[in-house]
């Protein structure tokens, strides 16, 4: 029997073991023939030798990973743990993947496998849908992705737009002229251009067109060539407009399309483009969909157990709804 000790003197171990030692304890089912124990900042190892290195191995993968993407979940250490994916996430710990360098050393760059995935599809495909709930950093790939093409020569203009659609308020009753009553609405994407363009210079891309950021409604007729640009909040463009929009793309265009299926601010008698449009252009090549989930959510750690609770609250009112319905037809 041989006896090895790896030490985490530089990271949390909470961050790698997990709540409770979850990732921990999978990594001990899958090599059950180890004695694994942990103690403070490290873990002792006791079993064969080829046991130890091979567990080794899996280990500098899950510490990669946290390194890569600030985190590890559950289901990163399920993935990890596949033999049969080792190379291709050796294959992206490898790469040189930082999309911007952002105000104050900033490095901007992709922080989770499926925002990774919308790096990828970026670079194979010119149209790319990105779904999935608040927090998990739809956008801010979206305009990364943007800038850096910008900034590469690949394109000549970025444009910026979202629905201007009221969640909850009334734009009639917000001070100024059009563009104030708007400006709150695309607020995210000029949040998000702050962090990767000194001021002076995103000031003069705005006065000079080289950046737009405008409503939906103002895409209305033109047609877009050498263009980077990003519909957000597109879970609010209705079926036409989300036509209107994906049908601007002229030579030499990217478009993103970022959105939140669970958030749709429409009147109820308006459904949202976004919900039908997977089903409609899943088949065509040069379109790719990605979709994020609860283990991209980069803000607070209460975010996802919040957007957990409205989806399970969602499913029992589903469910409710559907046993209603099977007893009104059986009466």
């Amino acid at each position: 029997m041989t006896e090895k000790n790896i030490s985490l003197d530089s990271i949390n171990p909470l961050e790698i073991f997990g709540v409770n030692d979850t990732n921990l304890d999978l990594l001990k089912n899958y090599f059950p023939k180890l004695r694994v124990v942990a103690r403070g900042t490290e873990i002792k190892i006791i079993g064969t030798e080829d046991g130890i290195l091979e567990f080794e191995r899996k280990f500098s993968l899950m510490v990669m990973h946290y390194e890569r993407f600030g985190k590890v979940g559950e289901q990163d250490v399920k993935d990890l743990l596949n033999t049969e994916s080792k190379e291709k996430i050796m294959e992206s710990f490898e790469r040189n993947d930082v999309l911007v360098h952002g105000l104050h050393g900033k490095l901007i760059k992709a922080r989770t496998p499926n925002q990774q995935k919308m790096v990828e599809s970026c670079k194979n495909s010119d149209l790319v849908f990105a779904i999935g709930p608040a927090g998990t950093g739809k956008t801010y790939t979206a305009v990364a992705l943007a800038v850096q093409a910008l900034k590469n020569k690949e394109i000549r203009r970025i444009i910026l737009t979202r629905p201007a659609v009221e969640a909850g308020e009334n734009l009639g009753f917000l001070p100024g002229d059009l563009k104030d009553k708007l400006d709150p609405y695309l607020q995210p994407l000029y949040d998000a251009l702050h962090d990767m363009l000194p001021s002076q210079k995103l000031l003069g891309y705005l006065d000079d067109g080289t950046i737009e950021i405008a409503p939906l409604a103002f895409m209305r007729g033109r047609t877009l060539d050498n263009v980077f640009a990003i519909l957000d909040e597109a879970q609010n463009a209705t079926e036409n407009q989300l036509k209107m929009f994906l049908t601007r793309m002229g030579r030499s265009a990217k478009f993103i399309v970022t959105g939140d299926i669970t958030q749709v601010d429409l009147p109820r008698n308006q459904s949202s483009g976004l919900i039908q449009v997977s089903k409609i252009l899943q088949n065509i090549p040069g379109i790719d969909f990605i979709f994020l989930n609860e283990r991209d959510i980069i803000r607070h750690k209460l975010v996802i157990k919040i957007i957990n609770a409205y989806s399970n609250k969602s499913e029992n009112t589903n469910n409710k709804n559907n046993t209603n319905n099977e007893r009104s037809n059986k009466n």
